[in-house]
């Protein structure tokens, strides 16, 4: 999803030759004070990892100290709130996803921050996807086999989720639509209870991330049945994509540097240009790839045209589900 897109955004740079000249400019530019990445979620999760990777990566190319804040709490939202705060001479960057910077927007009645207003896009750094799973000892082998069950028990299943109101909520949803009967799902606090109740078969069915669902495929405590991705996995080359499988969805997530909308362009563009470059370092996409982490290499402007593309995928769906918070 993200490769498709990222072309499309590319292609103005290139017929401008614009995007090599900034990126010749900026690539050895330097700050002056430490930059900080703030991260909305406690240390060791998806998010937290993929800042701790590139940071170790920009440290050399700016010359200055990363520091990483882990500012927990509502779903990302203060670490967002503490960022849209930031005085144009603040060197602070939000490492944000979609729950936060598209999700959030369409279904809370009040935001302390807009999400399109507040921050501008710096780089895209990573991309993950999603999976449908049963448990290891479920009796459905099969994509085929999961559709052909749920429309034979539509009041069975039941589709458990990290967290209601995430993007697997949104997936599942997308999953039951394509599939042709209604799907109840079932809100967790988090991966781990979700993936508990899974094993233990008190919910049949789990969408969730790929990096929280892959570990337990592999020691066979799961049985994931569909990747979200264009492609396989990697690391699960006999799993098909939905695609594949015969049902037409594909979708990602995504952890996206942003700025506050009061730095300067020129500043943003520029950390935009170096993080891209990170990014693109094969040792650091390694390092990615080890954290079961997709790596995406795009600058501000690339960035933009990714994050508008993803809002205009998700936002319909989220809108048409009826799903808010409110206070």
């Amino acid at each position: 999803m993200i490769k498709n897109a990222l072309r499309a955004a590319l292609l103005p740079c290139i017929l401008l030759a614009s995007c090599a000249v900034g990126a010749a400019q900026t690539s050895t530019a330097k700050l002056s004070s430490p930059v900080t990445i703030v991260v909305g979620y406690a240390p060791g999760g998806a998010t937290d990892r993929a800042a701790r990777i590139v940071a170790s990566g920009l440290q050399s190319k700016l010359g200055v100290p990363i520091i990483i804040e882990n500012r927990t709490g509502a779903g990302g939202r203060i670490a967002a709130q503490h960022v849209k705060n930031a005085a144009p001479d603040d060197n602070i960057l939000l490492l944000g996803n979609p729950a936060v910077m598209v999700v959030a927007p369409l279904v809370f009645d009040s935001l302390p921050y807009d999400a399109q207003k507040d921050f501008q896009p710096v780089s895209m750094v990573t991309e993950y996807g999603f999976g449908v799973a049963v448990s290891a000892d479920s009796q459905i082998k099969t994509m085929q086999a999961l559709v052909d069950w749920a429309k034979s028990n539509p009041e069975q299943f039941n589709i458990g989720v990290p967290a209601t109101g995430s993007l697997p909520h949104f997936f599942g949803l997308m999953l039951a639509d394509q599939i042709g009967t209604e799907g109840q799902i079932v809100g967790y606090r988090g991966s781990a209870p979700v993936i508990t109740d899974l094993i233990g078969g008190a919910v049949p069915v789990a969408i969730d991330t790929l990096d929280a669902l892959t570990q337990q495929h592999l020691g066979k405590r799961i049985r994931i049945l569909a990747t979200s991705g264009e492609v396989r996995e990697a690391a699960l080359p006999e799993v098909p994509t939905f695609t594949q499988a015969g049902i037409d969805l594909k979708a990602s997530g995504w952890n996206t540097f942003f700025a506050s909308s009061s730095m300067p362009d020129d500043k943003a563009a520029m950390l935009g240009e170096i993080i891209k470059s990170v990014t693109a370092d094969p040792a650091i996409r390694k390092k990615l790839h080890d954290g079961d982490l997709i790596p995406v290499s795009a600058n501000a402007q690339e960035t933009g045209k990714l994050v508008d593309a993803f809002r205009a995928q998700w936002a319909p769906v989220v809108t048409a589900s009826g799903f808010v918070v409110t206070k």
